[in-house]
């Protein structure tokens, strides 16, 4: 956990003498057992590697560190008992501690939230198996039961410490990430592997495989990085955007309200069509941005008085293909710039900008165009008289087949069926929810870096009071 200065009244001296007393709860079983493992090459092996993955964790979420360390300190669980066990987490936190110098307050936390799991498995471990020689497979199974143990004390204490710590609400500090529980459980089989190699084969494969692990670390960390800074580029991204629009509203005070109700009925006709989630979410997010290049119209064009000039038809006319240029240039995804480019075709070929007919106009351009049209008909604040709903859609289906594709105005009309007032006119349609920004640098985080990592696993949780 960082330290920035918080608000909370927290309990420290709770936590630091929690800590404290969890150590030094230890040390008589530490005094009774075994100290011989301690110089065997395996020990070194392994924290050298659980110093490394600590080193080299990413953040979750930016109070919870994925690291390698985990595996380090089950193989000594299982491999060379209880002391060295809880001698390696001791040291692996210790060596963090020196190279981070996170504030000192937090590191008997962490290493109690460490090494007394670690001690607790690989003594459990011990009583069950009398330790792992050569392997069975009911050691094996055994040996990931206790894994699982050792995640769940380590989560519950650290998650409890550090609440008390930086005072936050106790009763949500249980709450585990689930997001990574699939990875923490193919954690789980990968240690078991790893054992099941090391005991067949010996020191070399372990080495080895630690090795692996430790570099996956490093790369989960890279993948972090990104993520991080795809989250600050998808940030400024959307910002310049919003900021746009809204630019666009004071020059015209129909924009937010009318690029917010077509992303809404773009995004719920798609989804009456049947089409996928991604598509509506992408109908939706194109419905927002299709009028984005009306930036580069005159004035005059804007406020609508007067006689249009050829001239003005001609910036009208380039305005789709203006706002694509600006999508791609701010990198927003990819198919929402050729929908934008493409919402003014008609399916008889005699839209704009390049003139496009029946299906070589894009399937979500084609419903933003419905949805654009009948808002433009039934809105309050448009340029002509308004329209019932009833005579929107009979407007819409007079068209259809020549400039709007006929299945999505017929989807729009079963859409509308059944529907209030409110929704069938939506006056009140609020560009800020339908933006929902937050949600949508999210988005695009998770998108870039699906893309970018082949799907990444983290190895292990250490929710870390730093």
């Amino acid at each position: 956990m960082k330290d920035p200065d918080r608000s909370d009244v927290g309990h420290p001296a709770v936590a630091v003498t929690a800590a404290v007393l969890l150590l030094l709860s230890s040390l008589p079983v530490l005094l009774l057992s075994s100290s011989d493992a301690l110089f065997k090459p395996l020990t070194f092996v392994l924290a050298t590697g659980a110093i490394v993955s600590v080193l080299c964790a990413s953040e979750w979420e930016g109070t919870v560190d994925i690291s390698a360390a985990f595996v380090c300190f089950m193989l000594a669980a299982a491999f060379l008992g209880p002391t060295a066990a809880f001698s390696i987490a001791i040291v692996a936190e210790a060596m963090t501690w020196a190279v981070r110098r996170y504030r000192l307050v937090a590191l008997p936390i962490n290493l109690a939230g460490t090494a007394v799991p670690s001690l607790v498995a690989a003594l459990a471990f011990q009583e069950l198996t009398g330790g792992l020689r050569e392997g069975s497979l009911r050691d094996f199974a055994l040996l990931a039961a206790v894994a699982i143990g050792f995640l769940m004390f380590n989560y519950a204490l650290l998650s409890t410490l550090a609440t008390l710590l930086d005072g936050g609400r106790l009763r949500h500090a249980l709450r585990p990430p689930r997001a990574l529980l699939p990875s923490l459980a193919i954690t789980v089989a990968l240690t078991v592997s790893i054992a099941a190699v090391f005991a067949a084969i010996g020191l070399a494969a372990g080495v080895f495989l630690v090795l692996v692990i430790v570099a996956f670390t490093y790369m989960s960390r890279l993948v972090g990085i990104a993520r991080q800074r795809t989250g600050q580029y998808a940030a400024l991204s959307w910002g310049v955007l919003s900021s746009l629009v809204r630019s666009l509203d004071r020059r015209d005070r129909r924009t937010a309200r009318h690029s917010a109700a077509v992303a809404a009925f773009a995004r719920d006709i798609a989804l009456e069509c049947g089409m996928s989630k991604r598509d509506a979410e992408l109908a939706h997010t194109a419905g927002l941005l299709h009028d984005i290049g009306r930036f580069a119209l005159p004035d005059r064009v804007m406020e609508r008085h007067g006689t249009l000039t050829q001239d003005d038809w001609e910036a009208i006319h380039q305005h789709p293909e203006l706002g694509a240029d600006l999508l791609r240039d701010l990198g927003v995804y990819g198919p929402v710039a050729q929908i934008v480019h493409a919402h003014h075709e008609r399916i008889d070929g005699r839209g704009y900008p390049e003139g496009l007919k029946g299906e070589e106009i894009p399937k979500i351009a084609r419903i933003v165009a419905v949805a654009e049209v009948y808002d433009t008909l039934t809105a309050e604040d448009t340029y002509r008289d308004r329209m019932t709903s009833f005579q929107a859609i009979t407007e819409l289906r007079r068209v259809a087949g020549r400039q709007l594709d006929e299945r999505f105005v017929e989807a729009l009309a079963g859409l509308l069926a059944g529907r209030g007032m409110e929704y069938r006119h939506a006056d009140s349609a609020d560009f800020d929810t339908e933006l929902a920004i937050e949600g949508r640098i999210a988005d695009s985080v998770a998108t870039d870096s699906a893309a970018g990592s082949g799907g990444t696993s983290a190895l292990a949780s250490n929710p870390s009071p730093q």
